[in-house]
């Protein structure tokens, strides 16, 4: 197999619709504003980069929304306090040095026309103008009610638009909302999702990412996974680091060892599928609950499957809850399924979860932990030979862990307070302080 590529937009748009899984009201949220918005933007002539900097910030504005309920919060057309979820999506996309310009757009895609004075970003202002093109059209997505046809909508949700202007809206866009708004397809292509996307995928431009770009790009997926419960903060980062190491002790290639560090970091990707209500519920979830929890290996799998490049990846991410004997979930996979690097990840995931601290308990000590993992060889649930590589090499390996944990969590707790700060300033009539 050769160099493992894939297209930037690909992985975002799959991050996209993962995001909006969460909730059937949220389906296709990001999706449909980043459609609107980019009809508005080229109205208004923006050249091609800003287009597709505005296309990609309306794919991910919401991707600082922590909880369910801060999700459905946002569907409020008078939304109040948005913006500590706007500062922490910025914070979390603004380390990935090709998303720093929407990252900017994210963090103020709330700001009201009236509350920020009108500025329009030039050189050294602050809210560029892309961010009042998502701030409109994530309104009119939330105005529009799925459960009813569309067009016969139409007339209420401009003349709703219309009343804003100079308020919450730019008059500018507005103008140009109602300019693109006027035929009855374009309020058609706001719910056919697909064809709406297909159409202007094709004229965003795009960047194919190589190994290391991949790497860069997967960290910064794994932070918006992870961070969205204190619980779980660090814990892709230490199965990354363990898998990684698994396979180097192993004998493996280098490249079939960043395979495992790309496909630990997106491992839990169906999780943002997952309410956080439920991911950090301190007592024990009932059924219906743990059966939430199950599905996520499924969608960590279907999503990273739309991936050109990923099909290898998608299977070593997603099968970490299958077991041997064929009891586990999603697919019930035996062990003449499961490849090595699934095995891996298996073992990985496990030892990671048992050996990190959580709020309710320490991290299990060596013994302890080599003694449940090595009940469940005897079960057929993981690979007796991959505990065996764990058990010789288990200082290094658990160094290793505890080394990438630590730095994520450090990450963690830089992001949270920054928002937190930003949000403080906001409420006292300051949107955010100043860019960088």
């Amino acid at each position: 197999m050769g160099e493992l590529k894939v297209s930037l937009l690909d992985l975002l748009i799959a991050l996209s619709d993962v995001m909006d899984m969460i909730s059937p009201v949220l389906n296709g949220h990001h999706r449909r504003v980043a459609y609107i918005s980019y009809v508005i933007g080229e109205e208004m002539g923006l050249s091609s980069k800003s287009l597709t900097n505005l296309f990609i910030a309306s794919l991910l504005h919401d991707c600082g929304g922590i909880s369910l309920k801060e999700r459905l919060d946002a569907l409020q057309f008078d939304i109040i306090n948005p913006y500590i979820h706007s500062e922490l999506g910025y914070r979390l996309l603004v380390e990935y040095e090709p998303l720093k310009i929407p990252a900017q757009i994210v963090r103020y895609h709330h700001a009201y026309w009236n509350e920020t004075g009108g500025d329009v970003m030039e050189e050294d202002q602050d809210i560029p103008l892309e961010s009042y093109i998502i701030n409109l059209s994530d309104r009119v997505d939330v105005l529009v009610n799925k459960k009813s046809e569309i067009i016969g909508q139409s007339t209420y949700i401009k003349n709703k638009i219309i009343s804003e202007s100079g308020k919450k809206f730019m008059p500018d866009v507005v103008d140009a909302f109602i300019s693109v708004s006027k035929p009855i397809s374009f309020w058609l292509d706001i719910i056919n999702v697909e064809k709406s996307c297909e159409l202007y995928e094709s004229k965003i431009e795009d960047t194919i990412l190589d190994e290391n770009s991949i790497f860069s790009a997967t960290e910064l997926i794994r932070d918006i996974i992870d961070f969205r419960s204190r619980f779980t903060a660090t814990h892709s980062s230490g199965v990354s680091a363990v898998a990684a190491q698994l396979g180097k002790h192993a004998g493996l290639e280098e490249k079939e060892q960043k395979k495992l560090r790309i496909a630990g970091f997106l491992h839990d990707l169906g999780k943002l599928a997952v309410p956080a209500e439920i991911l950090e519920k301190p007592g024990k979830l009932n059924a219906g609950e743990y059966n939430i929890i199950k599905s996520h290996t499924y969608y960590t799998y279907k999503t990273l499957q739309k991936i050109k490049g990923f099909e290898e990846i998608s299977e070593i991410a997603a099968f970490h809850h299958e077991k041997l004997d064929g009891s586990g979930y999603p697919f019930g996979i035996t062990s003449d399924g499961l490849s090595y690097n699934s095995r891996v990840m298996a073992v990985a995931d496990v030892f990671t979860a048992l050996t990190e601290d959580r709020p309710y308990r320490k991290g299990m000590d060596r013994d302890t932990c080599l003694s449940i993992m090595q009940g469940m060889v005897d079960d057929m649930v993981i690979d007796g030979d991959i505990l065996k590589i764990l058990t010789d090499n288990y200082e290094s390996i658990n160094n290793a862990r505890i080394e990438a944990q630590s730095r994520s969590q450090r990450q963690y707790v830089k992001h949270f307070k920054s928002a937190e700060r930003s949000n403080s300033n906001a409420t006292k009539g300051t949107i955010v302080e100043k860019a960088h």
